[in-house]
């Protein structure tokens, strides 16, 4: 059988090697593991604000908020999606402000205000943009749609009533590989319109 191109490639050598190590990371190899998540004099307790509670985790602060988010304080919504500061899918509020979390180091947020999409509904009542991205389909896979509801809220808590070219510029920095870009524009335009097409 005829080796693919690129497949023997030193690149294709050394992703084949890392995603190797990869795997057997998430196997639960102890010592990847460890080597990946700092020895225990490395850790350290941070003290964080998350969705309006006070929450601690000791853990190593360089570690990415997305994966504290996910897998200390079983908040999910945020998804990993390139890891590169590309998709937006991990995108959540920190003071307010979109941030990536796969790129942002826990220490970094210490005693700052930190939003997940768990966070923006009320009691049950869901917040004006998630019913505005209900009411105009702005999904289909669902993997992005926090990630740009997110980003909405911050541009509409600045910018009560943008111009559609505010919105696109705000909501660039997300990405929607099923390609509802038509929808979630209409969608942050009717929150901005009080719930309004």
């Amino acid at each position: 059988m005829a080796a693919r191109r690129g497949e023997n490639s030193p690149a294709a050598s050394q992703f084949n090697a890392a995603y190797s190590r990869k795997l057997w990371t998430l196997a639960g190899d102890r010592d990847t593991l460890q080597a990946n998540s700092g020895s225990r004099d490395m850790q350290q307790t941070i003290d964080l604000s998350v969705n309006g509670q006070s929450r601690s985790v000791t853990t190593d602060p360089n570690r990415p908020l997305l994966d504290v988010l996910r897998e200390d304080l079983n908040l999910t919504g945020a998804k990993f999606g390139c890891g590169e500061r590309h998709c937006g899918a991990c995108t959540v509020l920190v003071d307010g402000r979109p941030v990536y979390s796969c790129s942002t180091r826990v220490s970094s947020v210490k005693n700052r205000k930190v939003e997940t999409i768990e966070g923006l509904s009320e009691d049950d009542k869901l917040h004006p943009v998630q019913d505005a991205f209900l009411a105009e389909g702005a999904l289909q896979c669902g993997y992005c749609t926090p990630g740009m509801i997110m980003t909405a809220v911050a541009l509409l808590r600045t910018t009560p009533h943008p111009t559609s070219g505010e919105i696109r510029s705000a909501m660039n920095r997300n990405i929607c590989r099923c390609g509802t870009y038509v929808r979630i524009l209409k969608a942050v335009e009717e929150a901005a319109n009080g719930g309004k097409p």
